[in-house]
């Protein structure tokens, strides 16, 4: 039986931008945090969820009184990004004896919560999530923004340039529909933008450590499933 990992955030810490290769909830059971991610940038408090999908990156900024957080490792990913649970000790405790208990009932209970925080950079990640064809320099000038601007407070803001960001919820795509689709790879990478088939063999492969094509084969052979 696999555990769940208790993990205790240091009081004030910021973590810098980083990427899980398999999805987890992390259920905030103590303190809180700002974590800014590809599935937006949340306050989390006790008894909220936030969900992870494979290959997502994030960053995060500890409040004064740190954090405790159970992170509950997924086999599928969740179409939504955050979400409350009444009683976040119960999935922690039922977390210690069984993980697939504890999901069931992370699931049972568990209510979807609309991010709060909405500043333009949050606008400017949720257009970039949308549509990773965005033009930068027009959005920034309908946000009345100078693009330095809106690359320096981005980048604060998220841990990553914009260009970055773009580029990784292009690739993130990509990989989500190579896993729930079966079309052909190139084209799916006529779909997304790419440039061309090896274009998005490139992006896929720096996100994943996969090829598209292993990266359907593990997927077969773990049983592991994506939400299209």
């Amino acid at each position: 039986m696999r555990h769940a990992l208790f993990q205790i955030l240091t009081a004030d810490d910021r973590i810098e931008r980083h990427r899980h290769g398999r999805g987890y909830a992390a259920v905030v059971l103590a303190g809180g945090y700002v974590e800014a991610g590809d599935r937006g940038r949340f306050r989390a408090r006790p008894g909220q969820v936030l969900i992870h999908g494979p290959w997502e990156s994030h960053m995060d900024a500890v409040s004064r009184t740190g954090a405790v957080v159970l992170n509950l490792p997924l086999s599928v990913d969740v179409d939504f990004a955050a979400g409350t649970v009444p009683d976040p000790d119960a999935v922690a405790r039922a977390a210690q004896r069984d993980l697939v208990e504890a999901a069931a009932l992370l699931f049972e209970t568990l209510r979807p919560l609309v991010p709060a925080m909405d500043d333009w950079p949050d606008q400017l990640a949720e257009a970039l999530r949308r549509d990773p064809d965005t033009a930068l320099a027009a959005w920034a000038r309908a946000a009345a923004l100078a693009p330095a601007t809106v690359s320096r407070g981005f980048r604060q803001v998220f841990g990553a340039s914009p260009r970055r960001y773009r580029a990784e919820q292009r690739a993130l795509k990509a990989a989500r529909l190579l896993l729930a689709r079966h079309d052909p790879p190139a084209a799916l990478a006529a779909e997304l933008g790419f440039v061309d088939q090896a274009h998005m063999t490139r992006a896929v492969t720096a996100l994943t450590g996969l090829t598209p094509g292993r990266l359907r084969v593990k997927s077969i052979q773990s049983g592991v499933r994506a939400v299209g």
